[in-house]
């Protein structure tokens, strides 16, 4: 009988934690999700940026403003600093997402398109799975590579032949951005795993202002800034919505489901950055953007279910 009962009791408890995670991988599934839809409205919202800003005032500005909504987060919440075995990786997150890849994507956003620099999202998420194996040592299923190429080589496809299939001078930016924006993803997942999502992105920003503070006194004074609706509204939602917000999810549900599965979502980015283009920017949708969908749809299924 006691055996009896012990296995019973065995049984739940397996059934409670399956239920657990099955529930926290949702939610962690929602809130990646949430993170690339944020991420999204990143271009179109820096287009609409560069109509009264600089590049450099911008990138320098919405660091600022980022900082100071994370900071006074940190403080009125009270959060003790982290360990200072954890300031590197914190560095490496505030190099690659706040300053670098920011930085890199409006300079190329001055002579490219929208479309033609999703192709860096297009490879974003692949390349962050890349990262991951070599950083944080997770091995991804045989399934899970192939589903991940193939979404990549579909948005590669859709937004090469949607650019011409010419490269620009904008590439070098794009591709540096790539590898910068991965490594902080890739780092900043790893320590969600240990702190709070929202306090990565907060101290990452708040250890990148002494670098803001003079590039935006010194972008403000060489370059013209003449304020518009749109180009304020496209600094506030890089700098708040982008910026912290969108992190602030996304790496919740990084640490929840694993790097590998949140940075396959991303795979939708690019396609919903087309979308957003169009509803704001005038651009005309593609033929090719819903078959490019549906393909991209499968290989996010594939991809969240295959294992490892």
């Amino acid at each position: 009988m006691r055996a009896q009962s012990s296995a019973i009791t065995s049984s739940r408890i397996a059934v409670g934690v399956t239920s657990g995670d099955t529930a926290g991988g949702s939610l962690g599934t929602v809130q990646a999700a949430l993170g690339v839809v944020a991420f999204s409205l990143t271009f179109p919202a820096t287009a609409w940026g560069l109509e009264g800003f600089g590049p450099w005032s911008l990138i320098a500005v919405r660091s600022i403003l980022a900082a100071a909504v994370a900071g006074a987060c940190l403080l009125v919440l009270r959060v003790a600093p982290p360990e200072r075995r954890h300031w590197l990786g914190l560095a490496v997150v505030g190099a690659g997402v706040v300053l670098g890849f920011p930085l890199l994507t409006t300079l190329a956003l001055q002579t490219s398109t929208t479309a033609h620099a999703a192709v860096v999202v297009g490879l974003l998420p692949l390349t962050t799975a890349l990262f991951s194996a070599l950083r944080v040592g997770t091995r991804p299923s045989r399934t899970f590579w192939v589903a991940a190429l193939a979404g990549a080589a579909a948005v590669i496809a859709f937004t090469v032949q949607q650019s011409g299939g010419a490269l620009t001078s904008a590439d070098a930016y794009l591709f540096a951005a790539l590898l910068v924006c991965a490594a902080g993803y890739t780092e900043g997942g790893r320590l969600a795993r240990v702190m709070p999502g929202w306090q990565v992105i907060g101290w990452a920003l708040v250890l990148c202002l002494p670098l803001a503070a003079p590039m935006a006194a010194v972008a403000l004074s060489y370059e013209p800034v003449h304020p518009t609706a749109h180009s304020v509204t496209g600094l506030l939602w890089v700098a708040i919505g982008s910026q912290f917000l969108g992190l602030v999810v996304w790496y919740r549900g990084m640490a929840a489901i694993g790097i590998p599965k949140a940075s396959q979502l991303q795979l939708a980015q690019p396609l919903l950055t087309l979308v957003w283009s169009v509803l704001l920017l005038g651009e005309h949708l593609p033929v090719a953007a819903p078959l490019t969908a549906a393909a991209v749809l499968v290989c996010i299924a594939v991809t969240q279910r295959a294992r490892g």
